[in-house]
């Protein structure tokens, strides 16, 4: 077996995909390393370091590489102008080799341009909270993914059953139990999630370095960065198989929403009590009918409609109508209409209670 899930033939699908995986290869390395060594002839070209002609000469002996580094989101751009620094500072990050003029600095300032990168104001390289922080955006991107995963597992369990992933024949088939269908892809999205986490931890521990020339934690973020980004991209996969083709069961939702027998809207009936009574008193009401409906095994409409209290003020259609948790659905339709289009998304409308 291989030291890692992620290089393993029979796992590595499972928390990643050959795309991301291709990106940290050590033939897609070197090429990153002739992109910085073409980029700086071209800098130092410019800057009137080496002549033009051998600027030209080495770029011109490298293959193009195309480096999609970011999707153009805000949270996103705003990590791209903070973390994605050029890195140019020589032996001890003076760049004394070029002189005591401001040579170094143009060059570090053409380099920049060079490779679309952000031109820092001083040498970094032992300042890592930028490294860190990707580390950790990858860790809420997989908090965020873990939690749907989570929730996901929860819904799909016999007691709910109100979801399930995608059918694939023998997918989360079990060995001993043919009738099983385990959601494999929110079981490795909350994996997953945990691993970003640990990694996360491994950014932030390279941060703590000593003095201009780090003696190790650094080599931290060599395990730390690409794991992290191999095990997002496999994660966001996975959540898009799961959610792609995810079974909703709109009955049993209804089901499990009339589960409680009305005791899931007792704020519904406090809030329209209220005005009447007055809250804390509203508070106190129907805080005892819920207590007699729970003790009794009874609905809490059949326990409201025994309260001189509530019949004095309610129809018994109004009390019929406060029970029922489809009347009190808020803003919820508006807030997925807000999201909907914020994400610029186009989804089919259909009958909610269908």
């Amino acid at each position: 077996m291989s030291v890692s899930a992620l290089d393993s033939r029979v796992f590595r699908n499972l928390f990643g995909t050959q795309e991301i995986r291709d990106i940290f290869t050590d033939d897609a390395y070197v090429k990153c390393l002739i992109e910085v060594e073409a980029a700086l002839a071209r800098a130092q070209s410019k800057i009137g370091v080496i002549p033009s002609e051998a600027g030209d000469s080495i770029t011109k002996s490298f293959s193009n590489l195309q480096l999609d580094v970011l999707r153009h989101i805000e949270r996103l751009e705003e990590m791209k102008r903070r973390c994605l620094l050029v890195q140019f500072g020589g032996a001890a990050g003076t760049v004394a080799s070029l002189g005591s003029d401001d040579t170094g600095l143009r060059v570090r300032e053409q380099l920049a341009i060079e490779l679309g990168l952000q031109n820092p104001a001083i040498t970094w390289h032992v300042a890592r909270d930028n490294v860190a922080e990707i580390t950790n955006f990858l860790a809420l991107v997989g908090g965020t993914l873990g939690k749907i995963a989570l929730d996901l597992m929860i819904m799909s369990s016999n007691e709910f059953d109100e979801v399930s992933e995608p059918f694939v024949p023998h997918r989360g088939a079990s060995s001993t139990m043919p009738q099983k269908r385990n959601p494999i892809s929110s079981e490795v999205i909350l994996a997953a999630s945990k691993i970003l986490r640990a990694n996360a931890s491994l950014g932030l521990d390279a941060m703590i370095t000593d003095f201009e020339r780090a003696s190790g934690p650094w080599h931290l973020e060599w395990v730390a960065v690409p794991d992290a980004f191999v095990t997002a991209v496999g994660a966001l996969h996975q959540t898009n198989f799961a959610l792609d083709g995810l079974v909703v069961k709109v009955d049993s939702m209804e089901r499990n929403l009339h589960s409680t027998k009305g005791l899931i809207v007792g704020e519904a009936v406090m809030m329209a009590l209220a005005p009447h009574i007055g809250r804390q008193k509203a508070h106190d009401e129907v805080y005892e009918a819920c207590k007699a409906a729970i003790e009794n095994n009874r609905s809490l409409l059949e326990v409201l409609k025994e309260s001189t209290v509530m019949t004095s003020i309610f129809t018994a259609d109004q009390l019929t109508g406060l029970c029922d948790p489809t009347q009190y659905m808020g803003a919820s339709q508006l807030m997925v209409d807000e999201m909907v289009k914020r994400s610029n998304l186009t989804l089919p409308r259909g009958d909610l209670h269908a």
